[in-house]
C-alpha cells in the first residue's frame, strides 16, 4: 500500500536518519522524497510502501516515534513517485497552453483535497493571485513556503498569458462588443435578474438564486452555447453583481464543474475581486459586490 505523508521534523543533524531507521525495522520503504527547508524546521513528504494492512493511524504512528510533528497524509498511487520538477514543467505547459485550465491544473499539482466533513477549520489554505481574482486550494498537510512560492510564481505565468490573450483576443478585450453575425444584445435587468436577449430571443440569464448565508446569494448564469464565448457571460455577471449589490447583498456565490475554464477569463474581464475555490470536482467563486455602485434606471 502506497502513501503520501508529510511531516515536520527538527533541523539537527540525524533527524532524516532516524526516520528512515524507524521505516526500515518497521518493514516500510521509503519510495520518495522531497525536502521543503525552513528557518528552524524541515518539512518532508514521503512516498511510503507499507504492508498491505497499515492504515493511515499506523503510519502516522509510525513517523511520530520518529520524532516527525504535524504528521499528515493520505493514500496514494504511484502517481505519486513522479519526478516532482518534472510535475511542475508539465503543470507550466498546460497552463501556457490553457491558462484558464489554472485552477484545476493547480489544484492536481499541490494535490488539494476535497472537504472532508468537519475538518473545515483543519485544513490549511493557499491563495495565488491573478489580477484581482484569487485562486485557493486546500488541503489538510500544511503549505510549506516553498509551495507558496511556487504557486505565486504560477499565477503570475497565468496572469502574464492572460494579459496576452486578452490583447489578441477581441473577446477578452471588449466583451460588450458587437457580436459577429451583425447582432447587439439587449440586456434587460430586473430587481433578481439580468436577461440578454438578441432579436427578443433570450441567449443567456444571469440570476440571484437561493441565500447561502446571512448577505451572501448563489447565482445561477447561463449561456446559450450557440452564443458563447462573445463576452456575454461577462457582462451577465457584471450586472448581475451590481444587480445583488443594489439588492443589500454583500457577496455572490457561483458553483460549476472544476474542470470549467470559462470562469477565470470570465470574473478577470468582468473587472470583480473574487476568490475561485477549488474542492474535489467542484469550483466556486465568490466576488464581493457590497461597493459595486447600482445600474442606472
Amino acid at each position: 500500500m502506497l502513501w503520501r505523508m508529510r511531516t515536520t521534523l527538527p533541523d539537527r543533524p540525524g533527524a532524516l536518519a532516524a526516520l528512515a531507521k524507524q521505516c526500515g525495522d518497521a518493514g516500510v520503504n521509503i519510495l520518495g522524497l522531497q525536502i521543503f527547508p525552513g528557518v528552524e524546521a524541515v518539512t518532508d513528504e514521503l512516498v511510503l510502501r507499507t504492508p498491505n494492512h497499515w492504515r493511515l493511524s499506523d503510519v502516522v504512528g509510525l513517523i511520530e516515534g520518529a520524532g516527525g510533528e504535524q504528521v499528515a497524509g493520505n493514500e496514494c498511487t504511484e502517481a505519486a513517485l513522479i519526478d516532482q520538477p518534472a510535475r511542475y514543467v508539465q503543470a507550466a505547459r498546460s497552463i501556457i497552453a490553457q491558462p484558464a485550465s489554472f485552477p484545476e491544473v493547480v489544484a492536481r499539482l499541490f494535490d488539494a483535497e476535497a472537504d472532508p466533513a468537519g475538518v473545515e477549520d483543519s485544513r490549511d489554505v493557499m491563495d495565488m493571485l491573478v489580477g484581482e481574482v484569487a485562486v485557493q486550494v486546500r488541503r489538510t498537510a500544511p503549505f510549506t513556503a516553498t509551495e507558496h512560492a511556487r504557486g505565486a510564481a504560477m499565477a503570475d505565468l497565468v496572469g502574464d498569458v492572460l494579459a496576452r490573450s486578452r490583447a489578441a483576443d477581441p473577446i477578452l478585450a471588449a466583451p460588450g462588443r458587437r457580436l459577429g453575425i451583425g447582432a447587439t444584445p439587449d440586456y434587460q435587468h430586473t430587481d433578481v435578474a439580468v436577461t440578454a436577449l438578441v432579436d427578443g430571443v433570450t441567449v443567456g440569464v444571469a440570476a440571484l438564486a437561493d441565500e447561502a448565508a446571512a448577505g451572501v446569494r448563489h447565482v445561477s448564469l447561463r449561456v446559450d452555447p450557440a452564443w458563447q464565448r462573445r463576452g456575454i457571460g461577462t457582462r451577465l455577471l457584471a450586472d448581475v453583481a451590481r444587480v445583488a449589490s443594489a439588492a443589500g447583498v454583500v457577496e455572490i456565490l457561483i458553483s460549476t464543474r472544476a474542470d470549467n475554464q470559462a470562469v477565470l477569463p470570465m470574473v478577470l474581464a468582468a473587472g470583480l475581486r473574487g476568490r475561485i475555490r477549488m474542492s474535489g470536482e467542484t469550483l466556486t467563486v465568490r466576488i464581493g459586490v457590497r461597493d459595486l455602485r447600482p445600474i442606472p434606471a
